[in-house]
């Protein structure tokens, strides 16, 4: 059987974590940003961890 490939586009937007977690980056931080609040932008700035519904299909995608 052959190795298992890595989709490209989800090895760009998630990190795995020391604790076998993934990282993941705000959405809605590219344009049309004078209308967000200051407030809104500088929480979108920190990377979150994905949320547990959507662990099992992240690691589907990132095998290894």
């Amino acid at each position: 059987m052959p190795k298992m490939k890595t989709t490209r586009g989800a090895a760009k937007r998630f990190k795995k974590t020391a604790t076998g977690k993934y990282k993941r980056h705000h959405s809605h931080k590219t344009h049309i940003l004078n209308k967000k609040p200051t407030k809104r932008l500088r929480k979108l700035r920190k990377a979150t961890l994905i949320s547990e519904a959507d662990m099992s299909r992240v690691k589907a995608m990132l095998p290894g």
